[in-house]
C-alpha cells in the first residue's frame, strides 16, 4: 500500500510538471491567419501598402499578435469583429509595441491609439463603434501621419457587408 501512495504522489509530481512545461509552450503554440494585401488612403492623399493577417474567428481575434517577438515594417493585423460594437483591447502577452487604428464599417479610421505599452492589461477603448481594429508596428502611425478620417482598404473591409 505504501508502494502504491508514493508512486501516486510520484506520478501527480510527473504531471504537475508536465503542465507547467507544457502549457506556455501551448499557449505560444502558432494559430493560422490567412493574409491580404490592405491600403490605407490618406486624407494627405498618400497611399500606404502592407499585407495582414487576417484576425475573423473569436479564437483568432483572442489571440491576435501576442507572443510574437517581430513584425515587418510593412505587416500587420486586421481584427473584423463581424459587426459594429464599441470594442476594447489589451496587450497582455503582446511582446510587440503596437499602434492600433480602429475604423468603423466603411473602413474609415474613428480613433488611434499610438504605442500600445507591450504586455499591458490596461484597457484600450475604441471609443465608439467600430468593426475593424488595425494593428501595426508602433511608429508607423507617426511617420506616415495617419490620422483619423484616413481610410482602410482591404478584401476585409470591402466585402460584402
Amino acid at each position: 500500500m505504501r508502494g502504491h501512495i508514493l508512486f501516486h504522489a510520484i506520478g501527480s509530481a510527473i504531471m504537475a510538471l508536465f503542465f507547467l512545461v507544457a502549457l506556455p509552450a501551448l499557449a505560444a503554440e502558432e494559430m493560422r491567419f490567412d493574409k491580404e494585401p490592405l491600403l490605407i488612403e490618406t486624407a494627405a492623399g498618400k497611399t500606404l501598402r502592407f499585407t495582414v493577417e487576417v484576425a475573423a474567428t473569436g479564437d483568432q481575434r483572442a489571440r491576435g499578435l501576442m507572443f510574437r517577438k517581430s513584425m515587418a515594417d510593412d505587416a500587420g493585423m486586421i481584427f473584423d469583429f463581424g459587426e459594429p460594437r464599441r470594442v476594447a483591447m489589451w496587450m497582455e502577452n503582446t511582446i510587440l509595441p503596437l499602434d492600433m487604428l480602429f475604423a468603423d464599417t466603411t473602413g474609415t479610421i474613428r480613433h488611434i491609439k499610438e504605442n500600445a505599452t507591450p504586455n499591458s492589461r490596461d484597457i484600450i477603448d475604441s471609443m465608439s463603434e467600430v468593426k475593424y481594429v488595425l494593428e501595426l508596428n508602433a511608429g508607423v502611425v507617426s511617420k506616415f501621419g495617419i490620422k483619423p478620417g484616413d481610410r482602410i482598404v482591404s478584401a476585409t473591409t470591402t466585402k460584402a457587408k
